[in-house]
This record gives structure tokens, C-alpha cells and sequence, in this order.
């Protein structure tokens, strides 16, 4: 399997932001539209944000207007940039290859990367 490598969670106060990263090989990344997903204990990963190879996006509504996804195609990096954080943002955030399968978007690799923890907290 080829690294999915998230990196850029840590605490932060509510109404603060961060910049995830999510980092994979050029093969998956040049083939695939990307999404981000979180997680936290006793939920569903949930999928937050989506990007095309052709740069469009989309998001849930609970992250609407707040968080903003983008690809460097050069670096086989996407973004997560995260604004006005809030405490129900707490979570492991994943990010994985998607696909669009019977009108649901769905994690096209197998596997997940280590994720990067988000924590807001006053």
C-alpha cells in the first residue's frame, strides 16, 4: 500500500484555525479525486470535503464557509485549511482517495493513514 500521510493537527482555542496536510504518492494523487475525513470515538468517519483533479470542491454543512480544500499538484499534497474552529471539530482527520460509486462518495483505497488529531479547546 503507498503512504497516506496526514500531519498538521494539534490544540487549538475555538475560533482559531489550522492548515492540515495530507501527503500520498503521485500515482494515487494524479489519478484520484481527494477528500478529508474525521473521526471521533463511538462515530462514523465522516466525510468532510472533497476535491476533483479538476479542482472542484465540495463540503458538509457543518464545515461550510469555515474550511477550505486545495491540492498542490507539483507537491502530491492536499489541504485542509480550517477556520473559526469549533469544539465539535475535535476529531482524527483522514484523508483517502474518493470516488463517486451509485451516487455516494467513497474512500477509494482499502487502507487509512496514521490521520492528524484536531482538538479545540478553550
Amino acid at each position: 500500500q503507498v503512504p497516506l500521510v496526514e500531519s498538521g493537527g494539534g490544540l487549538v482555542q475555538p475560533g482559531g484555525s489550522l492548515r492540515l496536510s495530507c501527503a500520498t504518492s503521485r500515482s494515487i494523487f494524479s489519478n484520484n479525486d481527494m477528500g478529508w475525513y474525521r473521526q471521533t470515538p463511538g462515530k462514523e468517519r465522516e466525510l468532510v470535503a472533497t476535491i476533483t483533479r479538476s479542482g472542484r470542491t465540495d463540503y458538509s454543512d457543518s464545515v461550510k464557509g469555515r474550511f477550505t480544500i486545495f491540492r498542490d499538484n507539483a507537491k502530491n499534497t492536499v489541504y485542509l485549511q480550517m477556520n473559526s474552529l469549533k469544539s465539535e471539530d475535535t476529531a482524527v482527520y483522514y484523508c483517502n482517495a474518493v470516488q463517486s460509486l451509485l451516487g455516494r462518495t467513497l474512500p477509494t483505497l482499502n487502507y487509512w493513514g496514521q490521520g492528524t488529531q484536531v482538538i479545540v479547546s478553550s
